[in-house]
């Protein structure tokens, strides 16, 4: 078959995105996830709720390649993140972190590295809101939960997850919908400003 520039159709490059658009591993699980965050959060900064940014893993770049454009080819953390989002809302600081699982019954607590809860902990001290947005992959549901529920867990608790009804009673189920996807403000509304 021939385009109107003339060339064949070559469906080498169409085979080579087949095998490697659907690939999922730990590293980019809960990247979906991700982009319903930030869309969530350009949404709020769009309509003036609120500013919430995700911030940048620190790396520190060790080699460029600019043959082809610059593209980075050997990088190495400077140093371990903290979490994933902060800014501000009604006057307030707000720090979170977002997980993801697949799990069906529960979050398993290797998925928080102790300088998270560590960063948690500060900001808890300063005055800020802190709180985790736990995504049930298998299920559909994000959950909010306030950060020193899941320090106290992590800290003391005797298993390594926290069970799904225990999130279900402590946290608040997130709205999910268009615009903005993930409604997680109206939970934080609720947890933090309606007494």
């Amino acid at each position: 078959m021939k385009y109107p520039n003339g060339k064949k159709f070559d469906n080498k490059n169409v085979k080579e995105k087949k095998t490697t658009r659907g690939i999922l591993n730990a590293g980019n699980r809960g990247m979906s996830f991700e982009a319903d965050i930030n869309q969530s959060n350009a949404y709020y900064n769009d309509n003036n709720v609120c500013l919430i940014t995700k911030r940048p893993t620190p790396i520190n770049i060790v080699k460029v390649d600019y043959s082809r454009g610059a593209t980075i080819t050997h990088a190495y953390f400077e140093k371990q993140s903290t979490t994933d989002y902060n800014g501000v809302y009604k006057n307030r600081y707000i720090d979170f972190e977002a997980k993801n699982t697949k799990n069906k019954t529960s979050f398993p607590l290797a998925n928080i590295p102790p300088q998270q809860i560590d960063h948690l902990k500060r900001v808890i001290k300063h005055g800020g809101i802190a709180f985790f947005l736990i995504q049930f992959e298998s299920l559909l549901k994000v959950y909010l939960i306030d950060a020193s529920y899941v320090i106290h867990f992590y800290e003391n608790g005797d298993r390594k997850s926290i069970p799904l009804e225990v999130i279900e009673g402590e946290g608040i189920e997130i709205e999910q919908g268009l615009n903005p996807r993930l409604d997680y403000i109206k939970a934080v509304e609720q947890k933090y400003f309606k007494k």
